[in-house]
């Protein structure tokens, strides 16, 4: 990935001589192991909240921030690390990121606090906005054949659409067999074939001329991710507080200069100009959103498994596999599919198939089993594995050939984004309705020590552990109060999402109906 916008780019170094076509795919491979590792993070850790909630005691906001510091650091600078992989190249920043990650998440594994564990996320964020940055430009110049290249970018999506669902999978499993932290573990063995063949079978990449790495860009970058996010928490747990929209305004301020300070650099940290083009900002829009609704989704449906149906990590896991099947099935089927289907009805219906996964949810009932949540969640699958492989390939299509760098950096950085919002957005709302329809037993609130209570009313995690210490039929009426106010809080998540993914279909069908089918 680059974010330089200089007419050298075509020029990228790479291979000296015609490479065998057999290293290729061994580089691709190798190269899906960061792709894996960042989107198994992104929801492995959903599994694990109710085992860091009993072992932590995390507050609510503390509950996710945990969940959101990672993808936050790593959304706010995954543009200017791909300029640094420009200037010292692409494959060297993607060693020097595994390495970093590995040695980190082992670290992180044995957090003993809440606040030790969101500075452990934050931290690894750091490096993995090292990882994803290289893996996209660096296919784009391994595979130079246009058809191989296409394949080999679908494959590289669907490494990121099912290793979100493979996330679950692989935390259930470790959760339940070893301890949370073992989720931050698995990260080391994941990097190893990386670190010891990387360097042979993966050509270095760089821009000869990448330009001057703007620091104000930067520091701008994160002033404007760290406070909307922050805001959208607060008003979303809060109310309107004056925090949170204070936040969300200093964060929309800070936009605004830091668009305005892109448009007036000769090397721009981000190209705002490639905005301009219909197809390329309703792909993004499209790409943002199908990862909005699938991580946003797993967030609640982990919880809802585990906590309320009774399943262990491992089962709740195994459970979404048809969904993992589903998602990487429908990112390589569409790809043929699109040279005789124009690519915006592609996209539209699989933006439609998340809604309709959607509205499985908010006019279903939940009471009977975890049956019809399976079902809307491998719906969801089959639309955003339609949308966002072909919403990525539109990305890069839509861009001059000269900026092919720079759209690569906007891809992957919408990837992160919509699973930040998907979390922090969706995840806020459910942890606002939840703390405001749970409803103590007054004998609950009369006798059980303060802490407990507290700790009930700020996560469903919190409220299962209060049951468990009390009598029979005062931990019936705890769990089913915590239960139906979890499910409000999943019906008005859903509703939200079901709005949103109906309105991008429609947009999506109605922008991108003139791109023509592919070659």
């Amino acid at each position: 990935m680059t974010t330089s916008t200089h007419r050298a780019e075509p020029q990228l170094q790479g291979p000296a001589a015609p490479r065998a076509p057999w290293r290729d795919w061994l580089a691709l491979a190798l190269l899906m192991f960061p792709v894996l590792l960042v989107a198994v993070d992104n929801t492995a850790l959903t599994f694990a909240l109710p085992a860091i909630a009993q072992s932590l005691n995390p507050s609510g906001v503390q509950l996710l921030w945990i969940v959101d510091a990672y993808p936050l650091v790593l959304a706010g600078l995954l543009v200017c690390m791909g300029s640094f992989g420009d200037r010292i190249g692409r494959r060297r920043l993607l060693l020097t990121g595994s390495l970093g990650f590995a040695a980190l998440s082992a670290a992180t594994a044995f957090a003993p606090t809440a606040e030790w564990l969101i500075a452990g996320r934050a931290a690894l964020g750091f490096f993995g906005a090292m990882l994803m940055p290289s893996t996209l430009s660096l296919i784009r110049n391994i595979f130079a054949e246009p058809n191989r290249r296409r394949l080999a970018v679908a494959i590289w999506a669907a490494g990121f659409s099912g290793g979100a669902a493979l996330g679950p999978i692989f935390g259930g499993w470790l959760v339940e067999h070893y301890w949370w932290g073992a989720v931050f573990l698995v990260a080391v063995p994941l990097m190893v074939p990386l670190i010891a063949l990387g360097p042979a079978l993966i050509p270095e990449s760089k821009n000869p001329e990448p330009g001057k790495v703007d620091i104000p860009s930067i520091a701008l970058s994160l002033l404007v991710m760290v406070p909307l996010v922050y805001g959208i928490k607060e008003v979303a747990t809060e109310g309107l507080s004056g925090n949170g929209l204070g936040a969300m305004a200093f964060g929309l301020a800070m936009a605004v200069v830091f668009v305005r300070r892109q448009l007036r650099l000769p090397h721009p940290l981000l190209d705002m100009s490639l905005f301009r083009n219909r197809v390329f900002s309703m792909a993004i829009t499209a790409n943002v959103l199908a990862l909005f609704s699938f991580n946003g989704f797993i967030l609640f449906l982990a919880q809802h498994l585990q906590l309320l149906e009774g399943m262990t990590p491992s089962a709740a896991g195994v459970a979404m596999i048809p969904a993992l099947i589903a998602t990487v099935v429908a990112g390589l089927v569409v790809v043929p599919l699109v040279r005789k289907v124009r690519p915006g009805f592609v996209v539209g219906t699989g933006l439609a198939f998340s809604a309709a996964g959607y509205s499985l949810v908010t006019f279903g009932n939940h009471d009977g089993g975890p049956t019809l949540l399976l079902a809307a969640l491998l719906i969801l699958a089959l639309g955003v594995g339609t949308a966002e492989t072909i919403s990525n390939d539109l990305i890069l299509g839509a861009a001059p050939a000269h900026k092919s760098g720079a759209a690569a950096a906007i891809s992957e950085t919408g990837y992160e984004v919509g699973a930040l919002l998907g979390t922090a957005v969706l995840g806020s709302i459910l942890t606002a309705s939840y703390q405001h329809n749970l409803h103590l037993p007054a004998a609950v609130v009369s006798t059980a020590p303060e802490a407990a209570r507290h700790s009930a009313g700020e996560t469903l995690a919190g409220a299962m552990d209060l049951a468990a210490a009390l009598p029979a039929p005062l931990a019936e009426t705890v769990r089913q109060s915590a239960a139906a106010a979890f499910d409000s809080g999943v019906h008005v998540t859903a509703a939200i999402g079901l709005v949103l993914m109906a309105t991008a279909a429609v947009c999506a069908a109605v922008v991108l109906r003139k791109v023509p089918k592919a070659v």
